[in-house]
């Protein structure tokens, strides 16, 4: 039971932060990925079938979020150090 508990609490949390505006999410989504993935795997939530696929579900969809994070990020820090670089220049 208490296995069960902690996977459906995992679930809940995970569903809460994909609500999240984008800097919550990234923060939200370490939080999660470090309390009930550093130590332990998907493999041993107890969830129902409808729950594991919701579950894939949101894990996909917060990868892809990442990825796009990441990327905008990316291109962030080069626009500043354009700007830098620019502005040392004059």
């Amino acid at each position: 039971m208490e296995r069960r508990d902690r996977s459906l609490k995992a679930f809940r949390e995970l569903n809460y932060i994909d609500s999240l505006d984008a800097s919550q999410r990234v923060a939200g989504l370490t939080k999660w990925v470090e309390e009930y993935l550093v130590n332990d795997t998907i493999e041993n939530f107890d969830l129902e079938l409808k729950e594991l696929k919701a579950l894939s579900e949101l894990m996909y969809k917060n990868i892809s979020f990442l990825k796009e994070y990441k990327e905008n990020t990316r291109l962030e820090i080069l626009d500043i150090q354009n700007m830098k670089k620019f502005l040392n220049h004059q």
